[in-house]
């Protein structure tokens, strides 16, 4: 329904309400440049007055102007809106709102300002159904505090962190009829879907069933007259993956048994190649890839959780021990909690060995390992106690005595331990694009080094350690007492201060491009001789492969040049490398020629100065940053992120600003990880009515919770720390109705123990309890460099696809991480009440 306003024509005339004549604007909409018009329209306004019907007629011919503003209904509407093109033109509609457009369009002839009226007065809007909520059947207004109808279902999609598997081809979607003849098996007739050089999917009714594994051969009908097929062109596939819907079967095979110099597939690549535009690429994963890839980005950087990798002892495999850290701004904190005096990592205290053990039988029941800890300073050594909820589980008297007296520190801390095998062909997450990727990309995701592939095979599993502390566990512990503690016992579960060498390298987890290797400002003096000519001068800076000389005369070297160098002063404290004449390359002059950049030249043998320096960066690599050590070993960092996001168990939510709100609809999980068949992520898939979708009504159907997300997304800056807010959820399992079954209550709103203890009694008694950290996190920038080949791919076959995907990303305002404490509280529970 279109609404019109009263209109001024002149200062003569008094102001006249449309909306009384909407009846007949509405039958003549689109008809004013047409030749009927004046007499249809004399005919049915014959009881006006004249000045009324110049008015209407004014505001017909104003409907069907044209119009060029752009619609943006984003928080507007009780709708998702997304990127809706017309004649060049974009616009951000719901469904509803391009039903509306498409359907006056066809009735104005074009975009007019009828059609932008008639879109921006869609009924699902909030000033109209909140005008609507106002008003009774009589059109009397009234206060009605109470809503219309609760919301019940938030859905929301579930992306995986995976490895994204490269098509070697490209696909085209081409249909056209073939001929599928199976083994033992009448001739078939079928219909493709997309087509590659040596690949084809198509759909076939459920005559037979086909099997991974089935070899087919198959006649290309829709092809003969495009190609001379002989009275023998028939071809040979194999079965890779079969899709069943219903009564059909979507077959996905690859051609085998190919001949030598095969003119078929000569004419398919030719005809891929010339008609992919007209008949499009099939762009599916890249698409699924970009997308997860992008919200992976915002999720892995804002890790709550610290990620230690452990390594097996060599010799001994089965013994391992922690040694890469991987950090960000939300877990530093933790990091440095397991740190000493010294400021190295005191993390084998809290994952040693016969802890690992206790942990690795506890995942199997899908359980975490829960641990607390305290630090004792003493003459200016921090000593740290730790003790797990098995190790004393047969003396609950001495545990409650041991949390009380922890719990009196100042440094009292609870630890969730998690842990997950790795696969270390995991580590590496191709472009799905490869062929379409340029030299200058290559650099953006190169393939996984010899020596990144050697670490990865010493790292069996990853512990995740997560900080589960909050002022109100404090609290509930103090409560106990820790009168007559028995301090030898105590004692024993202090570590021994130790002088170990820091063997935890921290890693810092980032997405962008950074050196390829990190550089050291160190000077020292440097000859450099070619041919029969030599020069002296100081290094400016160094790294494993390279260096950079500033000479003390101009040279006559020119790009290319193979030199030799020669660190006399380097050689005095060396006996184990020969520092003389070692071969390098000349990749960079400055103008005058005094300052040279050099590239080690490797042919045969292993280059003696690129040993020499990695061992002399290896030394002092406690004075360098994360980044900087990351880059030490090429490649390890993106590893080591990827190796993780694929195992990620921990959900997070993410965030996307639409208009002047915020919603929740994606959320983002690790594709290996182990989910417990009891969590929160089944709950809501089970509450959902939409196959494959997850209803986060646990999380969102609360009001208070759901606009603190709101607020804080306004607060929260990129830099800034997680915002932690613990969160209550009760499943009543023997209702039927969502809002009945599900109650939710922000830990902070119950706010004596009493209150805490009440609400998890009922909600054991009744079915399901859940308590949920959420850490609510504002989005980093999103490093756009290393998702622009996908983007650049996709918008160069689908330019729509591809303006709604950067849309996508841009929205994107911040995350959610959804981290499960419910045992930790449940704990928590049975020793306080």
């Amino acid at each position: 329904m279109q609404i019109f306003a009263i209109r001024e024509v002149n200062n003569n005339t008094m102001d006249i309400d449309l909306s009384k004549h909407y009846e007949i604007i509405n039958n003549f909409r689109g008809e004013v440049n047409k030749k009927t018009f004046e007499a249809n329209f004399n005919k049915a306004t014959e009881h006006l007055t004249r000045n009324e019907r110049f008015l209407l007629k004014m505001e017909l011919k104003r409907l069907a102007g044209a119009c060029n503003r752009t619609i943006d209904l984003r928080g507007l509407v009780n709708g998702e809106c997304r990127l809706f093109d017309f004649q060049g033109q974009s616009h951000f509609l719901d469904d509803l709102a391009i039903n509306t457009f498409t359907e006056n369009v066809a009735i104005y002839g074009g975009y007019t300002f009828g059609v932008y009226e008639a879109v921006k007065n869609a009924k699902n809007s909030f000033r109209n159904i909140y005008q609507n909520e106002q008003l009774t059947p009589n059109g009397v207004a009234v206060n009605n505090s109470k809503p219309a109808l609760e919301k019940l279902q938030y859905p929301a999609k579930l992306y995986y962190v995976a490895n994204y598997p490269d098509r070697i081809e490209e696909r085209m979607n081409f249909a056209i009829p073939i001929v599928v003849n199976a083994a033992t098996q009448k001739k078939m007739l079928a219909t493709s879907i997309d087509l590659s050089v040596n690949g084809l999917k198509f759909k076939l009714i459920n005559e037979i069933y086909l099997f991974k594994g089935d070899r087919l051969t198959i006649t290309f009908t829709g092809l003969e007259q495009e190609f001379q097929f002989n009275k023998d062109s028939v071809f040979t596939f194999e079965v890779k993956n079969v899709l069943r819907d219903l009564g059909t079967q979507l077959v996905g095979c690859q051609r085998i048994d190919i001949a030598d110099n095969d003119s078929f597939e000569r004419f398919l690549k030719n005809y891929i190649q010339g008609n992919k535009r007209r008949y499009k690429i099939n762009l599916d994963n890249s698409l699924v890839a970009l997308e997860t890839r992008s919200y992976e980005q915002y999720a892995l950087v804002k890790l709550n959780e610290l990620i230690v990798f452990m390594q097996s002892t060599p010799g001994d495999s089965k013994k391992t021990s922690p040694r890469y850290a991987l950090t960000t701004k939300n877990n530093q904190k933790l990091y440095q909690y397991w740190q000493d005096d010294k400021s190295r990592s005191t993390l084998p205290y809290l994952l040693n060995a016969e802890r690992l053990e206790r942990l690795r039988a506890l995942q199997k029941q899908h359980r975490n390992l829960l641990v607390f800890s305290f630090i004792h300073q003493h003459k200016g050594h921090k000593f740290f106690y730790t003790i797990d909820e098995e190790q004393v589980q047969h003396d609950i008297v001495f545990f409650k005595q041991f949390l009380a007296f922890a719990a009196s520190k100042a440094s009292f801390a609870i630890t969730a331990l998690t842990s997950c095998s790795l696969d270390p062909d995991s580590a590496y997450s191709p472009f799905t694009v490869s062929s379409a990727i340029t030299k200058k990309q290559d650099y953006l995701n190169p393939p996984l080094t010899d020596e990144v592939t050697a670490i990865l095979a010493t790292l069996p599993y990853a512990v995740s350690v997560i900080d589960v502390t909050t002022t109100s566990d404090i609290n509930d512990y103090k409560r106990l007492s820790y009168q007559g503690i028995d301090l030898k016992r105590l004692k024993s579960f202090g570590h021994k201060y130790t002088h170990h060498e820091n063997s935890v390298d921290e890693i810092a987890l980032s997405y962008g491009h950074q050196r390829q290797e990190v550089r050291f400002k160190y000077k020292t003096p440097t000859i450099i001789e070619c041919e029969s000519f030599s020069w002296t001068g100081l290094s400016e800076d160094f790294s494993v492969s390279g260096l950079k000389v500033d000479l003390e005369s101009p040279s006559t070297l020119v790009n290319g040049d193979i030199v030799y160098l020669s660190f006399p002063k380097l050689q005095k404290i060396t006996s184990t490398f020969d520092l003389k004449h070692l071969p390098y390359k000349v990749i960079k002059l400055s103008k005058d020629k005094t300052l040279v950049h050099l590239r080690v030249s490797v042919k045969s043998h292993q280059h003696i100065g690129r040993s020499f320096f990695k061992l002399l960066i290896d030394k002092n690599r406690n004075k360098l940053t994360p980044d900087e050590y990351a880059m030490l070993t090429p490649g390890l960092s993106g590893a080591l992120r990827t190796l993780y996001g694929v195992n990620m168990a921990i959900p997070t939510a993410i965030v996307q600003s639409s208009g002047s709100r915020y919603k929740v609809e994606k959320l983002v999980v690790g594709e290996h990880s182990e989910q417990s068949h009891k969590n929160l992520l089944s709950v809501m898939l089970r509450l959902s009515d939409r196959q494959g979708y997850y209803n986060l009504y646990p999380l969102l159907g609360n009001l208070p919770l759901s606009d603190l997300v709101a607020q804080q997304m306004k607060k929260l800056l990129p830099n800034d720390t997680a915002v932690n807010e613990l969160v209550y959820i009760a499943i009543d399992s023997s209702s039927a109705d969502i809002d009945k079954s599900v109650t939710i209550k922000q830990a902070s709103t119950l706010v004596s123990t009493e209150q805490k203890q009440h609400f998890i009694k009922e909600a054991l008694a009744q079915g399901d309890f859940y308590s949920i950290a959420l850490k609510l996190s504002r989005r980093n920038e999103a490093s756009i460099e290393h998702l622009s080949p996908e983007l650049d791919y996709i918008s160069a076959y689908a330019i729509h696809r591809g303006k709604q995907l950067e849309q996508e990303i841009y929205s994107v305002a911040g995350c959610v991480q959804l981290i499960d404490v419910t045992q930790e509280t449940l704990l928590r529970y049975r020793l306080t009440r």
